[in-house]
């Protein structure tokens, strides 16, 4: 014998049509404010010489690039990538892309000695 159940739900939430355009429209909205904000605080990229901007990876180009976007779009996502892909096909002089860069350390090693200083004054340059 077998039985079979029939769930029946009551009625679930749903939201109307009102409530959804609202939502879709706000949710836009907020999307429109960010990006306004993020071109705003992109401003102080242009403000740096190209030597402050070569240090993160960027160019007056990537700058016009990024502004050359209509207004409701976001410049950072463009300048961000950018950076990015600089840093990934970064190469040392000989074309090759360094396997692991370390800085120096320091402090000095446990073979560093300082050079002598008993010499006459005449010598020391």
């Amino acid at each position: 014998m077998t039985t079979s159940f029939q769930w029946t739900l009551l009625s679930p939430y749903r939201p109307s049509t009102l409530a959804l355009i609202a939502g879709a429209t706000l949710g836009g909205l907020r999307k429109v404010a960010r990006a306004f904000q993020h071109r705003r605080e992109a401003v102080t990229l242009a403000r740096m010489d190209d030597r402050m901007l070569a240090d993160i990876g960027l160019t007056r180009s990537d700058l016009r690039d990024a502004y050359g976007q209509p207004l409701w779009t976001d410049p950072t996502t463009i300048l961000a990538a950018r950076a990015k892909e600089r840093r990934s096909n970064r190469h040392d002089g000989a074309g090759r892309q360094p396997a692991n860069v370390v800085s120096p350390a320091l402090v000095p090693g446990p073979g560093f000695s300082l050079p002598r200083t008993d010499r006459p004054a005449r010598y020391t340059l």
